[in-house]
């Protein structure tokens, strides 16, 4: 997939305000230091699209953004260790679940986690989570320019090990990324493109 344009569109905090338009949506998620807005910019190649920053935390909005005119790149507040108040993480975890179970426009969800640690148990449960609500995704290791070639083997199939003995039958799709060497890209933006044709075609 060539990326075309890139447009935000808006932010809020209530589903039933996101965009109107009926295109596919895919939305992106992990723990507030997953290098989440990095993995973002880097996929559409714009340098400042989703907002970067040293703080962890800084999504704090459902953020729609219109990619090439058809489908929508979503862009949710992270969970975990945000230096926010408890308050504050409730109305974001209540966005979340709101998000996914309402919106009907969603197709897949990308579920990010660090390839150099151990599998955490709170990406374990969120994942959890969707499988319980039946609701489609995809993980995407990110970080991996990090590590060695035979050492990112190891942490994926580490992973795999573990996701397959707790509550999975078989494995979601998964991809390598690095925002870094835009490592994964094309396969990310594929893997997209191929949803899209299933469901335009629907």
């Amino acid at each position: 997939m060539k990326i075309t344009s890139a447009e935000f569109v808006m932010s809020n905090s209530d589903v039933a305000k996101c965009p109107r338009e009926p295109l596919p949506e895919y939305a992106f998620i992990g723990r507030s230091n997953v290098g989440k807005s990095s993995l973002i910019n880097m996929l559409m190649n714009r340098k400042g699209l989703a907002k970067t920053s040293g703080r962890p935390g800084k999504t704090q909005l459902i953020n729609h953004f219109r990619i090439n005119g058809n489908w929508f790149l979503v862009d949710l507040p992270g969970y975990g260790y945000a230096k926010v108040s408890k308050k504050e993480k409730k109305t974001f975890q209540r966005y979340i679940t709101d998000y996914f179970r309402k919106r009907q426009q969603l197709v897949c969800g990308f579920v990010l986690v660090d390839i150099r640690h151990e599998p955490q148990q709170i990406d374990l449960e969120f994942m959890e989570w969707l499988g319980g609500n039946a609701i489609p995704f995809a993980l995407i290791f990110t970080k991996a320019d990090k590590l060695k070639p035979e050492a990112i083997e190891k942490q994926v199939q580490d992973y795999v090990k573990v996701l397959l003995n707790t509550a999975w039958e078989e494995v979601p799709p998964y991809f390598v990324t690095s925002s870094t060497n835009s490592m994964g890209r094309e396969a990310v933006l594929e893997y997209i493109e191929d949803i899209n044709r299933q469901v335009i075609t629907k």
